[in-house]
């Protein structure tokens, strides 16, 4: 059996292909979740549950000694680790939700795949993670269909991580591949997502047509100018017909980290200022809800930092506002708080005003936020996203015939209305904006593997 999976930063999907028609079998949210008592050290601590429960070998022997030392450990801590102590998907956000202190929480791990400056435990670490989702979603689809699943078609984006370039995506696609291995796929191909977004188009098409494909995402947004149509379908070698690819490391995400920063940082002493009268850190409210950032998250949640979180308590004209940061940094409630921002993005594409819910646990925070003020957070973000646009119609060469937009990202009216704004007077469609990429690889596992 082949399929197509979507190894996506806000979503799972897999897909595969029933006679001619491509079908979703298998989708999950991209979160996973551990008792933070299991997590240390964390990454044996992740390891060692796919090593007992899902049979799956560490990706080395030095590896496998740091699995055994682990399991030796948390036997004398009297720690079990069981099948259920580790969830994925809309499960995982829900345990967070519920209590975040005692937890080991990761959304969308896709995120950090491409870093620089990684050490290679911590690169271990992500392989890890991405294993063992592509691990249940792979035990997910043989259990509904009966049957053994081993050539599988990857999505990727155009780049993982801009700051890298070439490096950053051989890193991010090695991580895939060997996660893939590991979970026990056999016959392993990648295609690049907007292409196999594109793929899904082309099957509608009755006449050839360049087609600009605008993927929108929860970590990336992607375009690609494609010859298709007739004359293209169900080739193997497309080479000829890919006229551009342009991709950044922007999309659903960043624009609900920008919101939180701009709209929701407040109640938490952003804007406000010491006794002697200089302004908080930026940094300080940035770092917390940089949630794809490896870096930021690391500074905010460090040691050190916990001590210049009290100075600045210490001194603080609104120290009430500083506590409440401080609560941030001692329950990690940075997710919880783009969480807030990604439903009132939602909202607020259909309400003029959205009243967001801020949980402290031990205090509710409630934040008026208007249309126009969420507007004006994700502008920089907008301006980005229609730079790529404008820079692959310029790659291309040619002004494409029909824009196909895709993504979770791109049902927003104020992405299409800045896409329509970059090429005026060419025809705007749709798709299935969560599935359009997973049932275009399956076409193209079709293609590699029937």
């Amino acid at each position: 059996m082949f399929i197509g999976f979507d190894y996506g930063t806000s979503n799972c999907a897999v897909a595969e292909i029933i006679g001619d028609t491509p079908q979703l079998i298998a989708i999950e949210n991209d979160n996973f979740y551990m008792p933070s008592a299991l997590a240390a050290p964390t990454r044996e601590s992740v390891s060692e549950h796919l090593f007992r429960h899902w049979n799956i070998s560490p990706s080395n022997s030095a590896g496998e000694q740091l699995l055994r030392s682990a399991m030796a450990a948390n036997r004398e801590e009297g720690i079990e680790l069981l099948p259920d102590d580790i969830v994925f998907g809309q499960e995982a956000l829900a345990r967070y939700l519920e209590d975040p202190q005692d937890t080991y929480y990761v959304k969308s791990p896709k995120s950090f795949l491409g870093t620089m400056g990684l050490r290679d435990i911590q690169i271990s670490f992500f392989e890890d993670l991405v294993c063992a989702m592509m691990a249940n979603i792979k035990k997910q689809v043989e259990t509904n269909k009966q049957q053994l699943v081993e050539d599988v078609v990857i999505g990727r984006p155009i780049n993982f991580h801009g700051r890298g370039g070439d490096k950053s995506n051989q890193q991010a696609e090695t991580i895939l591949l060997n996660a893939a291995k590991r979970a026990g796929f056999h016959n392993i191909e990648f295609q690049f997502e907007p292409v196999a977004a594109g793929l899904e188009y082309e099957a509608r098409l009755a006449e050839d047509k360049t087609v600009l494909v605008v993927d929108i995402g929860g970590g990336t947004t992607d375009c690609s100018l494609i010859q298709m149509g007739p004359s293209w379908r169900g080739k193997s070698d497309r080479n000829d017909s890919l006229l551009a690819h342009t991709g950044q490391r922007i999309g659903g995400n960043d624009l609900d980290i920008n919101l939180t920063f701009k709209q929701l940082m407040h109640p938490f002493g952003l804007g406000s200022k010491v006794i002697s009268g200089i302004e908080m850190p930026l940094t300080q409210f940035w770092n917390p809800i940089a949630i794809n950032d490896v870096q930021a998250q690391k500074e905010f949640y460090s040691r050190q930092n916990l001590a210049a979180l009290k100075s600045l308590h210490r001194d603080a004209q609104e120290p009430e506002k500083l506590a409440r940061l401080l609560k941030v940094y001692q329950d990690t409630l940075g997710y919880s708080l783009v969480r807030s921002a990604e439903e009132a993005k939602i909202a607020l594409s259909e309400q003029t005003e959205h009243r967001a819910k801020l949980n402290l646990l031990s205090e509710m925070i409630e934040v008026n936020i208007q249309r126009d003020q969420m507007i004006a957070a994700i502008e920089s973000i907008k301006a980005k996203m229609a730079m790529l646009v404008s820079e692959a119609v310029e790659q291309g060469g040619t002004r494409p015939d029909v824009i196909f937009m895709t993504g979770g990202s791109a049902s927003s009216p104020i992405l299409r209305q800045a896409v329509e704004q970059e090429l005026p007077g060419i025809p705007l469609v749709g798709g299935n904006y969560f599935g359009s990429v997973t049932t275009g690889l399956a076409r193209w596992a079709k293609i590699c593997f029937a």
